[in-house]
């Protein structure tokens, strides 16, 4: 089970008023969704923010799918 501790994403309403981002970053969670959206990947997400951990990235996109899945 994945907690609050564990997530690679959090929300601070002191960053970016509280937007979903990747944790030590101001990077919203939601930019990765719209790349992989719009066809690049993660590689071309990664190089363009540096700044996310590649496996926090990996993690969001599997819990990211996993949501969708149980809708």
């Amino acid at each position: 089970m994945l907690t609050l501790d564990h997530s690679p994403v959090h929300s601070d309403p002191k960053v970016l008023g509280g937007t979903l981002v990747f944790k030590g970053t101001r990077v919203k969670a939601q930019t990765l969704l719209n790349y992989i959206d719009a066809g690049d990947t993660l590689g071309e997400f990664l190089e363009d923010f540096p700044t996310v951990n590649k496996d926090d990235a990996t993690l969001f996109l599997k819990l990211a799918r996993e949501e969708s899945h149980s809708r």
